[in-house]
């Protein structure tokens, strides 16, 4: 990579399924590991705008990697202008093309918050699950975010327009919102449905078989039982015209997906509420796996694995569960600040790239 964070240039190759990136904290650690979740992802889960990852007083990043597949990839980041993805040498027209052969799921610090955190996380870790296993759902997100704010501004500047006139633009936002909402709506609901039973299955092992957990999910929108993309349209379609009132007042449309919510029940109970700090981290941990066993059930091949910083906000008891969970099977990449935080076995078997100044 070239210009990317606090990086002037770093050439890496990973020979083992473990690397561990070992540094004192600022050393720039989490940066590498993102830049690898940004070739898999095409999102950073710390930064919100491309000009944040560029080195100081530079016009672009660049981003290389080779998969095992021997598949080249390239995302070049630019203060103006947008990004450009290639794939094997060629420049492609949609960034989302650039999915697959690093397929990836990332696991750091921040993360931790997800179980008592605001619901725009929980929607966040969502998105991201998702994006791993429909691409074009990229695409979905970018197109309701722009016509939520649009819709917003409407409200905002319609500088004493005729409420006729306001009431036709509002229809035709209803139409284009309530389809793309139903396909997010289906899409959260569907990957919830996937890996329920699996991060049920981590829970009991990591709990000895006391907790059961159930992820239950709570749409924005009210949706019939039946999964009718016809049904579940139209249905939003009268919400959001039902609500216009409220919505004039306030400013705020209260119906989408931009509303959902994830609920943890953990033995029937609110794991918010009433799950201690060590269960909701073990909640975490076991969405994580989760996550790592449906992607690789579905595609026949384990994602890599990033784990940033994690082992440091976990108490031994849980490092140990969820090193030993991840064992042989996954491509790990592990940032820490000492090499104390892995046993013996794990040092031996592990590739090691020591930061410093």
């Amino acid at each position: 990579m070239n210009c990317f964070r606090n990086y002037r240039r770093l050439q890496l190759e990973v020979t083992k399924k473990r690397l561990l990136i070992i540094g004192s904290n600022g050393i720039g650690k989490s940066n590498l590991l993102e830049a690898v979740e940004l070739l898999g992802s095409l999102r950073s889960h710390r930064a919100g705008h491309d000009k944040d990852l560029i080195f100081w007083n530079e016009n672009k990043a660049i981003l290389r990697a080779i998969a095992e597949t021997d598949e080249k990839l390239e995302l070049e980041l630019r203060v103006r202008g947008g990004r450009k993805a290639s794939r094997n040498g060629k420049l492609l027209e949609r960034q989302l093309d650039l999915l697959g052969p690093l397929r990836c799921v990332g696991f750091s610090a921040l993360d931790l918050d997800l179980v008592r955190g605001e619901p725009s996380l929980r929607r966040s870790w969502l998105d991201k699950a998702v994006l791993q296993l429909e691409p074009i759902y990229s695409d979905l997100i970018s197109r309701y975010t722009k016509l939520l704010r649009q819709r917003t501004q409407l409200w905002r500047y319609n500088n004493g327009a005729p409420p006729q006139k306001i009431d036709t633009l509002l229809d035709a936002f209803d139409s284009q919102m309530a389809l793309i909402s139903t396909r997010i709506h289906r899409r959260r609901k569907r990957l919830l449905t996937r890996l329920q039973p699996l991060a049920n299955v981590w829970q009991r092992k990591l709990s000895q078989g006391n907790e059961d957990l159930v992820l239950n999910y709570l749409p924005g929108s009210f949706l019939e039982t039946n999964e009718d993309e016809v049904g579940w349209k139209n249905s939003i379609e009268n919400q959001l015209l039902n609500q216009r009132e409220n919505e004039e007042k306030l400013g705020i449309c209260k119906i989408g997906p931009h509303r959902d919510e994830v609920e943890f029940l953990l033995n029937g109970m609110q794991a918010r509420r009433f799950g201690s700090s060590g269960q909701q981290r073990t909640i975490v941990i076991s969405l994580k796996l989760a996550e790592l066993e449906l992607i690789g059930q579905l595609y026949g091949e384990p994602p890599l694995l990033l784990l940033d910083d994690v082992l440091a906000e976990l108490d031994p008891h849980r490092q140990l569960l969820l090193l030993d969970a991840v064992g042989n099977e996954h491509q790990c990449l592990i940032s820490a600040t000492h090499l104390d935080a892995f046993e013996k076995d794990w040092n031996s078997n592990s590739q090691i790239l020591k930061l410093d100044n």
